[in-house]
């Protein structure tokens, strides 16, 4: 194998094996802080999220599942924790009985509206600032490239 074959190959894996370690622990560290603060984790911070920027504040639950990258039954479970919490309220939907549809509360939205702040706090202090801003862009490039 050629010297630039050999060396083109041993960066791939750095690479990849660098986003999955920096993404495993930014999404612990981002999770652990939010529990810690508001006692939600970040899936059901995105969760919350999702559905506020929804229109009426409503996503039938499979595309909110999809929305999340969840599993319809993963996401079922979610909705409990929130539902029992009195973040969210399900309902049927009215264009297919079989469906059903979750809505953001009033006390969800104030909530997501507090961890929000303490959220992108520490995404600026964990990722962004850690960058130079030619950095940032050349990544929001990458991640467009790869369809993100």
């Amino acid at each position: 194998m050629s010297t630039a074959i050999a060396t083109t190959c041993s960066r791939v894996p750095a690479a990849w094996t660098g986003l999955v370690r920096a993404h495993e622990r930014l999404m612990h560290e981002l999770d652990a802080e939010l529990q810690r603060t508001h006692d939600i984790s970040l899936a059901e911070f995105d969760v919350l999220l999702q559905l506020s920027e929804a229109p009426d504040r409503r996503l039938r639950m499979a595309d909110l599942a999809a929305a999340v990258l969840l599993t319809r039954s993963g996401m079922s479970r979610l909705v409990d924790r929130l539902e029992s919490r009195g973040l969210v309220e399900r309902s049927r939907c009215p264009s297919d009985a079989r469906g059903l549809n979750a809505s953001l509360t009033d006390t969800g939205s104030a909530l997501l509206a507090e961890a929000a702040v303490t959220h992108l706090a520490g995404v600026r202090a964990r990722f962004v600032d850690r960058l130079a801003p030619e950095d940032v862009a050349r990544l929001e490039s990458i991640w467009e490239q790869l369809g993100a």
